[in-house]
This record gives C-alpha cells, structure tokens and sequence, in this order.
C-alpha cells in the first residue's frame, strides 16, 4: 500500500524538527566555541577547516544549476553563485578569508587547503558528490540546513566577540552577510521543495536530504574535536596549533 503523502505544512514541520535534532548548534566543539573554551589555535584550525567545506560551496550550487531545466529556478538559484563568488563586491568566499587573514593563517596555504584534516575533505566531497548524483528535489532540499543558519551565525558571533579578544568585528563580515542571504535563499528553497514534493517518496527523499547535511556539518566538527579538543589527534599533514594556543 503506497503511504500517504504529508501535507506541504506537515512536510515542513518535519523537516524543522530535523533541524531541532540534528543541526550542529548542539555539537560540543561549536558549545565550546560560542563559549570562549577554545584558544586561538584550535579557532584558527576551525576557519581553515570550514573554509574548504565553503569553497564546495559554490561548487556544489554550479553542480545543481547544471541540472535545472526551468529558467526562472536557474535565474533564482545563480545568485547564491554571485553570493559566495562575488561580482562588483567580494563575496562569501574573499569574506571567509578576511577572517582567516585576521586569525593570522597563511593565505595561500588556506586556499590551497594545505592542513585540512581528511574528514572535512570527505565530508565536503561527499555534499557535492550527493547533490550532483541525487535527484534535483533531493539536491535541492540538502540546502535546506539555512533554516537555522542564522540563530548560530547569531550565537556564534556574541560568543567570538565576547571571548576572543584575537577576533575584530571587522574579520567576522561573512556572517553579517549570512544574516540575511540564509534567510533569503532557505525561504526559497523550502517553498520550491513544499510544491515539488508532492508524493510520499519524493518527501522522503527531503527529509534524508536534509538529515545527511545536518550529518555532513555534523562530521566536520566531529573531525575538529577529536584532533583540536582530544589532545594527541591531530592525523599527519594536518594544521598543527603552535605557541598561540
């Protein structure tokens, strides 16, 4: 017998539920973050981390554009290009290295990915692997992690500017952008993935999508903890804290 399918509100409350569970707002190294428990080494090994996952990033968004047919979603979904790219202003990604300059790591080293730990390449690999090989409405829905995107960006923020005396407002320019653009782009996404998934299986194809990219964000901070928290972890070839720490 075929399951019924949620209605598009139901649909919705399901997956904000995932994101109440599963979302990496609960994962002990980014409490320890917002805290101020972290030293400017392991803050340092984080901003160098994540800015090979947001390097994916857009070219995960390139890979789901390639697969859309109807123009007017293309000229929706291109923005986020522009947004981490760039076009008259710096975007998302020369933001990410303002921060990165400002922590006090080597530029080319971080744009190279030089110290990244395997887990985060992995991880990274995987999200752009699952929205190229998935069917476009689950692609589509593993964006849908920007519903939450701003209460962390807010905690994130207050905790680095009230802790880290290392870390200026001026450096912390990607998230101010974030607070806007996340909202924006997560509307979006979840009014096209409320009316494009009308049977019980393309629902669940959603609701996994978005699981497996709280799970991706979820595995990076993982990899963080166990080599930068749980001393003696850090894998060969990885960025190793120094005297700032």
């Amino acid at each position: 017998m075929e399951s019924v399918p949620l209605s598009p509100d139901a649909l919705e409350a399901r997956l904000r539920a995932i994101g109440r569970d599963r979302y990496h707002h609960r994962h002990p190294f980014h409490v320890l973050m917002r805290d101020g428990e972290l030293g400017r080494g392991q803050i340092m090994a984080w901003a160098l981390n994540r800015y090979h996952y947001q390097a994916v990033v857009p070219r995960k968004d390139a890979a789901i554009l390639s697969r859309i047919e109807d123009p007017a979603l293309r000229r929706a979904w291109r923005q986020r290009l522009v947004d981490q790219d760039g076009a008259e202003a710096p975007g998302g990604l020369a933001r990410w290295l303002a921060l990165t300059d400002g922590l006090g790591l080597d530029r080319g080293d971080v744009v190279a990915g030089r110290g990244v730990l395997p887990a985060t390449r992995f991880a990274a690999d995987a999200y752009l692997h699952f929205v190229r090989e998935r069917p476009l409405v689950a692609a589509i829905a593993s964006s849908l992690t920007e519903l939450f995107a701003p209460s962390i960006i807010a905690e994130r923020v207050a905790g680095m500017l009230a802790h880290y005396p290392f870390i200026r407002r001026e450096t912390l320019a990607y998230f101010d952008t974030r607070l806007t653009e996340a909202p924006r782009d997560a509307d979006f996404a979840l009014a096209w993935v409320k009316h494009e998934a009308r049977t019980a299986a393309e629902q669940e194809l959603v609701l996994e999508a978005l699981s497996f990219k709280c799970d991706v964000l979820w595995a990076m901070l993982d990899a963080l903890h166990h080599a930068y928290v749980a001393p003696g972890h850090v894998p060969p070839g990885a960025f190793v804290p120094g005297a700032e720490t």
